[in-house]
């Protein structure tokens, strides 16, 4: 597939006051930011805790258990792990007299808060389950709790289906009719504005605040949880993400944070979002794909570092083993994609992709499927073995097409086929018959189709544009790297334009260091493109010129701040990119 270059322009000029890198307003200005006031990331910023629709019943239903038994019913991913052990950090700082968590064994129990889970949950007596990240699509398991007398109080921001489930309490952003402001709150945000206002109710009620830390200083774990879980990061999502930075740099964050920085070789000073999407989150998520989540959970509740160490040793191991699996499952899917493509006889041609293999692990699915989209840049469906009868699988999109719509339109056209689904615009899960996957697999494709007719925004990437010359500069990285928080729907600047290659090497079997100059300018520049294949081989680039699409990146080497390059594309020279409108 030939990728087109699509540069972004900017709906209005960044009014220039001279504090900022020229190159950096022109990067916010593109993602329609054009005042400095929409740079403060303060908390006075954030929207207001009681405009989030549900926060008073549910501040009410949890104070009424306050001398009770609370049970935590949370996630096997980051944001699941993290809204989890915010809530019980919270609860706990509350003075609430039990508090405990459980979180579902994915291979044993599947997702959400099922019937299987409340028979497991009721084994600990609790008067009260508040899930965390799920439970939104939980209608069987809530009437379960209901039955045996247990209140339920639902926390989650995937979107709903056609039937709510009949908890005591429902908060969600995601609500229909829902006025609240942020729509994309992850589920570890929502925990934290319910967790506000149960603080914010019993400081009014003591007539004084608390002198216990507040629910602020748990704005690493937000952090943390949205970065991980890919959910846009408008306004609202920047100042919890950024406040939460700010915390794990001055070093006020939990042991398991800091712990699994250590691990990931990152240090807390210097920290980005981009270390918590690529380098924590990772070991966090791999103990609920490989393992059992209950061991990142306890990782974020260690109080000391000994405790916390020992966790992050755990969770890293299985990081390595969920790498090993998901390499040789990336290879068995990019192999089959290749036949489907590469199929003169059936000349097929793909919108939505769906693969299966008896052999690959439920874990890792998601990742597979996300590393294939990557690669053939359209919606992907990676399916496992649940059981005998039963398939599950894991869905990744690309902008424009809104995955869980999808899934919510083939179930409504094809009754019975899709026996569970959930999820958000970006990814989703779902289970159906193993015996029905071909008769899926063409519905995904028409669906697909109709949403994204032809090629569209498959064939494209979008950059900021050409630098020139001496914006390519330590200055220049160091300006964007302070400019984040970068991630989903707000992206981290990157850039084209022509370059020759002078030298190019493979390093560490799959990455090509390089030195590249622009053209007639006398400069060159350390570049590296990590993970560079062609038909699934190591590709060196020869000698000449070449279209870069790349980021500026501040590479720290022994104590030495240096300028690099990293090349997400290596192109053909071409004529210049087209200007978004």
């Amino acid at each position: 597939m030939t990728l087109r270059i699509v540069r972004r322009s900017a709906p209005a000029a960044f009014p220039s006051s001279g504090r900022l890198h020229p190159v950096l307003e022109r990067v916010y200005a593109a993602r329609g930011v054009c005042s400095e006031a929409q740079l403060d990331h303060s908390l006075l910023r954030l929207l207001p805790v009681g405009t989030l629709e549900g926060i008073e019943p549910a501040v009410q239903l949890l104070l009424a258990h306050r001398l009770r038994r609370v049970l935590v019913v949370g996630d096997f991913d980051a944001d699941g792990a993290t809204s989890c052990a915010l809530v019980v950090r919270a609860l706990r700082s509350c003075g609430f007299a039990s508090v405990e968590f459980l979180v579902p064994n994915r291979f044993e129990f599947g997702y959400g808060l099922t019937p299987e889970i409340v028979a497991l949950a009721a084994a600990r007596s609790p008067s009260l389950i508040v899930t965390v990240d799920n439970g939104i699509s939980s209608n069987a398991g809530v009437a379960a709790a209901r039955e045996r007398g247990i209140e339920v109080l639902i926390t989650d921001h995937h979107l709903p289906g056609a039937r709510l489930p009949d908890a005591n309490v429902i908060v969600n952003p995601n609500l229909a009719g829902s006025r609240f402001a942020s729509r994309s709150l992850a589920g570890v945000g929502v925990a934290f504005y319910i967790m506000a206002a149960v603080r914010r109710a019993l400081d009014a009620a003591a007539h004084t605040r608390s002198a216990t830390p507040g629910v602020a200083e748990l704005l690493d774990l937000v952090a943390l949880g949205t970065v991980a879980d890919v959910v846009p990061l408008d306004a609202n999502n920047r100042v919890l993400v950024a406040q939460g930075l700010r915390r794990i740099r001055a070093g006020r964050c939990v042991p398991g944070i800091r712990a699994l920085l250590a691990i990931s070789g990152r240090t807390a000073a210097d920290l980005t979002a981009a270390d918590l999407a690529f380098a924590v989150a990772p070991r966090l998520n791999a103990a609920g794909r490989i393992d059992d989540m209950t061991i990142g959970v306890q990782c974020l509740l260690a109080e000391d570092a000994a405790t916390a160490q020992q966790l992050a040793l755990r969770l890293d191991a299985l990081n390595e083993e969920r790498r090993a699996i998901e390499a040789r499952m990336q290879q068995e899917a990019l192999g089959a994609v290749r036949q489907l493509e590469g199929s003169v006889a059936q000349a097929v041609q793909r919108s939505g992709v769906c693969l299966f293999d008896d052999s690959w692990h439920q874990g890792v699915v998601g990742l597979v499927a996300s590393r294939v989209k990557e690669r053939v840049r359209r919606p992907v469906i990676a399916f496992a073995v649940a059981d005998d009868a039963t398939l599950r699988g894991s869905a990744r999109s690309i902008e424009g097409v809104h995955i869980r719509d999808v899934l919510d339109s083939i179930a409504a056209h094809f009754p019975g086929l899709i026996h569970r689904f959930g999820g958000h615009a970006m990814a989703a899960g779902l289970t159906l018959e193993r015996a029905r996957l071909d008769e899926f697999a063409r519905a995904f494709d028409a669906e697909v189709a109709r949403c994204l007719p032809g090629a569209g925004a498959r064939d494209t990437v979008e950059t900021d544009g050409e630098l020139a010359v001496e914006e390519i500069a330590l200055t220049t990285a160091e300006a964007l790297r302070a400019g984040g928080p970068w991630g989903q729907a707000f992206p981290e600047p990157s850039f084209d334009g022509l370059f020759s290659v002078r030298s190019a090497r493979l390093i560490g079997e799959r990455h090509v260091k390089m030195w590249v100059e622009p053209p007639s300018s006398g400069r060159s520049f350390d570049a590296i493109a990590f993970n560079h294949l062609e038909a699934d081989r190591p590709f060196v680039p020869p000698e000449g010129p070449l279209q870069l699409v790349y980021r500026l990146e501040v590479n720290e080497y022994q104590g030495e701040r240096r300028l690099q390059l990293l090349v997400d594309h290596l192109l053909p020279p071409r004529p210049p990119p087209q200007t978004t409108r």
